[in-house]
């Protein structure tokens, strides 16, 4: 039972890069990333609500009225998440943005270990943390100055495997278009990675608020339920003002008819993540649990990097971009671990 346990926490976390993954496809379907992130949160939620009555622990709502308001904010990391993880994987390819994710988890994880903020209890410093945190900086590092832009959906460029013969070897790279996203005044390579970083500190801070929260209602299914309540209303507030604010296009609906039937996956696999390591941390413990889900996450990413699976651009998985995923898995590992 213990091997299903950690198996379970492998796949959860594989099921994050799928997630931000398959949730292009509905960034493409929908035309804006924000109406994306509304209907992948709205599906998510639906699933925990019929999971919450499925299970029985729908009546722990009654609970909330009497629950510190903070308790209830964990669900605002989810939207910030999400749609970065739309925007960011295009641009810079599935290992570099779920590296930066990572990098952004485990510093984070390492505040609250180390100050012993919101409820965490406080971790000593190590000399495991110290060489850990220093692995994951090196492992994003060498990922990020080794990344290569996708090839554009034009086609090849002469010289190119396909592209006329004799010519020489000049392809164009250029990041893809996101539907949705202005190209005028848009963040540079150092503000998505700052992105990608923020996104990910995100995730632990609200693992630590969802735990206060369990503590409150005693049911963690109804706790992901509430979580996700809170992302949805918040996201869809944010689509709402963008959309008067004529900062976004209006969601396309009809697209929804032509997309991809494993477009629909994003809020699936948010909520089996959510309940997964809900239950999984009593079971194995929360550093076991992180340590995992950061190795599935990783792994998965540079399969679906080097594949070009899920209809994203094929980026092989160099030596160097090699050499930095065993360095995020180590770091990640060294500080849960320590």
């Amino acid at each position: 039972m213990h091997a299903l346990f950690l198996a379970s926490a492998l796949l959860a976390g594989c099921l994050l890069a799928v997630q931000a993954s398959v949730n292009l496809q509905l960034n493409k379907a929908v035309g804006t990333p924000y109406g994306a992130s509304t209907l992948q949160l709205s599906v998510a939620t639906a699933l925990l609500v019929l999971l919450a009555v499925a299970a029985g622990a729908i009546g722990a709502i009654r609970l909330v009225p009497d629950v510190p308001v903070w308790h209830l904010l964990g669900g605002l990391a989810s939207p910030l998440y999400i749609t970065s993880g739309i925007l960011l994987f295009p641009r810079l390819g599935a290992l570099a943005a779920a590296g930066l994710f990572v990098t952004g988890q485990m510093f984070a994880s390492l505040g609250l270990d180390l100050f012993g903020l919101l409820g965490v209890a406080r971790k000593p410093p190590s000399l495991g943390i110290a060489l850990g945190a220093l692995a994951v900086l090196a492992g994003i590092t060498v990922i990020i100055r080794g990344q290569r832009p996708a090839p554009s959906a034009s086609g090849p460029a002469p010289g190119a495997p396909g592209g006329p013969a004799g010519g020489a070897r000049t392809t164009t790279l250029t990041a893809p278009a996101i539907p949705g996203v202005r190209r005028a005044g848009g963040l540079g390579q150092g503000g998505w990675i700052l992105l990608g970083i923020v996104a990910g500190a995100v995730l632990p801070v609200q693992g630590a608020v969802n735990a206060a929260l369990r503590k409150d209602i005693h049911e963690p299914v109804t706790t992901a339920m509430i979580s996700f309540v809170v992302a949805t209303i918040t996201i869809a507030v944010v689509l709402i003002v963008l959309l008067a604010t004529h900062r976004t296009p209006r969601p396309r609906l009809a697209g929804l008819r032509t997309m991809t039937w494993w477009g629909w996956l994003g809020g699936a696999c948010a909520a089996a993540y959510v309940t997964a390591t809900f239950t999984l941390i009593p079971a194995v413990g929360a550093a076991t649990t992180v340590a995992l889900t950061v190795t599935g996450q990783q792994a998965a990413s540079a399969v679906i990097d080097n594949h070009g699976l899920l209809r994203l651009p094929r980026r092989p998985l160099t030596a160097p971009r090699l050499a930095g995923l065993v360095l995020l898995i180590a770091g990640s590992v060294l500080v849960q671990l320590t």
